[in-house]
């Protein structure tokens, strides 16, 4: 419910708590899990690189 919506002024503070409460979740979640993943072909060359450095084409190539 909005805070708009809400009928008594208990229920429009508990309406702006829960949107603050879920604004500072949702910040502490993306700081921890850090950038983005990449999408795609880019994903695949990024996850497939082993400790060498290598990527899985190169590997193939040679």
């Amino acid at each position: 419910m909005g805070v708009e919506q809400a009928s008594t002024a208990k229920g429009k503070q508990a309406a702006r708590g829960l949107g603050q409460a879920t604004a500072r979740d949702e910040r502490k979640t993306e700081t921890e899990t850090g950038p983005p993943m990449k999408k795609g072909a880019a994903r695949f060359e990024e996850r497939s690189q082993s400790s060498d450095g290598k990527s899985a084409g190169a590997k193939q190539k040679s």
